[in-house]
């Protein structure tokens, strides 16, 4: 039966009734869809479930298991990671050069009387703070040399240094005394603590103390370096170090999604996670991702290929069977498999969707179109004709 204009003698349909145009454009869609889905795929059949819980690759003996987990070697830093340090002794390194803000403990005897302050007359003993402009003001006229004002300048001495030139102002004044000077108090100076991140360049940065290489070391290797670096300025340094963000080793769930595009997730790792605390961290499986799943870790196996540790999830979650349940190590990719039905689901609605939209767009037109004429028809039909 073809489509012409009703009440034909060749017992043609008309091309306006919508029922069989309808059903003819319908045949015609179904065509194009077993066509589609025989060519697109390859004319594969796909199977929704896979029976294996993973790719077959045979494991070695010794993998590390819940309840068999091995101690990861020594961490090695590397960027970004955040150490923690904190100096445990920082002592100035002798000789020390005196500083603005320094505080010493002048003592001395053999003064006139009238010069004692606070203890027995012809004795001095207080303490002195060294001036932003590193003079020393000593007070009861010992400022005053040569009838002019002239506080000592110590600052950049060493502390025998500043003893010789105390005992010398004082002597212009008294006969033969007796001088003691002690360093009591540093200025204030940069504290090294709290947390540092490791720089791209694999150093770490202690401000006026400059920049220290770590990557590559271990925290006790990591701790001499520092410590070699501050013994320039100080004597005998004593630093702790320790990682506060462990930043480079890590491990990653890598979820498929069915056609919708895979997820990446990335998480620090401590040593301790198996591949159920990894699944947990991603608040378990997704709809669209079946049970079939394994670990992916870097390297060769002992035959020279690809180390695929499969997981038996209904065994690890419905038995409490662990000898799927693998310990994770840095680098390590723990990939969901898609659920092969929805991925298939999907793949043929975007096969289908662009073909349903081309005949919406095609049978409104048609539609649309049948509409007009049979409006211009009945126009036609109703109009008055001749007169009186």
């Amino acid at each position: 039966m073809t489509c012409g204009r009703k009440g034909a003698a060749d017992g043609t349909v008309d091309l306006a009734d919508p029922g069989h145009c309808s059903m003819r454009i319908s045949a015609r869609l179904v065509a194009t869809l077993a066509l589609a889905c025989c060519v697109l795929p390859g004319c594969r059949v796909l199977k929704p479930v896979a029976h294996q819980p993973g790719p077959y690759t045979p494991v070695p003996q010794g993998v590390a298991r819940e309840h068999e987990k091995v101690i990861l070697p020594d961490y090695v830093i590397e960027p970004p990671d955040v150490l923690t340090i904190q100096a445990v002794n920082l002592m100035p390194k002798q000789p020390y050069r005196l500083r603005p803000l320094d505080t010493l403990q002048i003592e001395a005897n053999g003064l006139p009387d009238e010069s004692s302050l606070g203890g027995a007359p012809g004795i001095l003993g207080r303490e002195y703070t060294i001036g932003i402009d590193g003079t020393l003001v000593l007070g009861l006229g010992f400022d005053t040399s040569k009838e002019e004002y002239r506080p000592l300048v110590i600052a950049g001495m060493t502390i025998p240094e500043a003893q010789q030139a105390v005992r010398e102002r004082l002597a212009e004044t008294a006969r033969e005394p007796k001088v003691w000077v002690t360093l009591t108090s540093i200025a204030t100076r940069q504290d090294v603590a709290g947390e540092h991140l490791v720089c791209m360049d694999g150093t770490v940065n202690l401000g006026v103390y400059g920049r220290v290489r770590v990557v590559g070391m271990t925290i006790e290797q990591a701790k001499s370096a520092i410590e070699a670096s501050l013994a320039s300025q100080f004597e005998n340094p004593e630093v702790a170090v320790d990682v506060y963000g462990y930043n480079s080793k890590v491990f990653y769930v890598v979820t498929q999604g069915a056609g919708l595009g895979d997820q990446l997730i990335q998480f620090p790792i401590t040593g301790n996670e198996t591949a159920l605390d990894a699944i947990s961290q991603v608040q378990g499986l997704s709809g669209t991702s079946s049970t079939r799943m394994w670990i992916a870790r870097p390297g060769k196996n002992d035959c020279g290929g690809d180390q695929l540790l499969a997981i038996d999830w209904p065994g690890i979650t419905q038995r409490g069977d662990i000898t799927t349940n693998y310990q994770l190590m840095p680098g390590d990719r723990v990939f969901i498999a898609e659920d092969k039905l929805i991925a298939f689901d999907t793949q043929l609605a975007k096969v289908i969707s662009p073909i349903e939209r081309m005949f919406g767009v095609t049978l409104l037109g048609t539609q649309t179109a049948q509409r007009i004429k049979f409006f211009n028809q009945n126009n036609g039909n109703n109009g008055f004709g001749g007169g009186f």
